[in-house]
């Protein structure tokens, strides 16, 4: 086991200008389960292939435990990789396909036959150890290569979309088997994902790409509640955060008929950037539903409701809750929104609603640099 170090690792394809993965700087620690994240073409996959040494590294180094392994071939990194499509050798069975890396390295039968039964337990898999890859389902195939890679004992786990072949259900349970698993196992794991809610639910710590570029590198509970940018703002958080541009006024900022308090610090931040409109952030289930007024919310017109009037285009019913897509005028725009209300209190498609978000729960970002201002 070891710790991962990228440090300013950069890599840029032959023939292109702009770096796929430009200055990655993250240090993993030992026995951390790392989530590398972002939409398609962010620079993930290159990044855990440059750790895996199947991309060459154009600056800055990597490192595993105290070696530096930038220019190591991948045999030499002492690493085991999961791949998305399995990658199993189908003329061969499932102890062969598990057993196969220490073969190739000399190690004896008994002793490959004993790790292999071994990974088998682990993984529930010892019943289909004489069977070959194609009478298997897809969730056990991918088993079978995380078997492959536990027999290796290696010092990283390195984990590219291992879940996408896998349909919607047997992914939510495949997930919990490798996270518990890797706990279990204390082998330090990064993880390649598109997908933010697998992001959210496996990793110790959350790095999200864009561009190459990394945004931020976080706990999933502090990603949530401190996004560093209207990038990660909209990207974490399922549904997304609503994201409303609105003026600064006296105090706040104007949110329909109502001001939501806002603090001194980010107004003034917004200020120093010659902002007159920040950009507020509100999760969908931190908006209240008001009829004649909001807590702790000041009405700018008494002959309206509080807060902002949105139009009721979609109800989600999801039994303890329910989801409201609606639309809104806000500064002239027509604006999507999400609004999480009880299911006991679901309104009617076509109906309108006044909603105020809760003071304490907005994020506030600058409206020119997407930077966060509110603490």
């Amino acid at each position: 086991m070891a710790t991962v170090t990228f440090d300013k690792a950069t890599r840029i394809y032959p023939g292109s200008d702009k770096p796929a993965v430009d200055q990655l700087d993250i240090q993993t620690e030992d026995g951390e389960f790392l989530v590398l994240v972002g939409p398609s073409g962010c620079g993930k996959s290159t990044s855990l292939r440059m750790l895996a040494g199947l991309e060459d590294v154009n600056g800055g180094a990597i490192r595993i435990g105290d070696r530096d392994v930038t220019h190591l071939p991948p045999k030499d990194r002492d690493i085991a990789m999961v791949f998305q499509n399995y990658a199993l050798y189908p003329h061969m069975t499932v102890a062969d396909n598990m057993g196969f890396a220490l073969k190739i390295a000399g190690v004896n039968k008994s002793e490959i036959r004993k790790k292999v039964e071994e990974a088998a337990k682990i993984l529930d898999l010892t019943e289909y150890l004489d069977r070959k890859p194609k009478a298997l389902s897809g969730g056990q195939r991918q088993r079978v290569a995380m078997g492959r890679a536990i027999v290796r004992e290696p010092q990283v786990f390195l984990m590219d979309e291992p879940l996408s072949n896998l349909d919607a259900k047997l992914r939510v349970s495949t997930r919990t088997q490798i996270a518990s698993l890797q706990r279990r196992l204390g082998i330090t794991t990064v993880y390649v994902t598109h997908d933010q809610v697998e992001a959210m639910t496996m990793g110790d710590r959350v790095a999200v790409l864009k561009d190459g570029l990394l945004q931020q590198v976080d706990s999933p509970r502090n990603m949530y509640d401190r996004p560093a940018n209207l990038f990660v703002a909209g990207f974490i958080g399922s549904p997304a955060m609503n994201l409303v541009e609105v003026p600064i006024t006296d105090g706040g900022v104007r949110f329909g008929n109502s001001v939501v308090p806002v603090s001194r610090e980010a107004l003034s931040a917004a200020a120093d950037k010659g902002d007159t409109t920040v950009t507020v952030g509100v999760r969908p289930e931190h908006f209240d539903v008001v009829e004649h007024g909001g807590a702790e919310t000041r009405t700018l017109s008494k002959d309206a409701p509080a807060g902002l009037a949105v139009s009721v285009n979609v109800v989600e019913e999801l039994g303890a809750d329910g989801y409201v897509y609606g639309s809104a005028q806000v500064g002239g725009e027509h604006k999507d929104l999400v609004v999480r209300v009880g299911g006991r209190s679901v309104p009617e498609k076509g109906s309108e609603l006044h909603v105020v978000p809760r003071p304490g729960e907005i994020h506030v970002f600058s409206t020119t640099t997407g930077e966060r201002l509110s603490d």
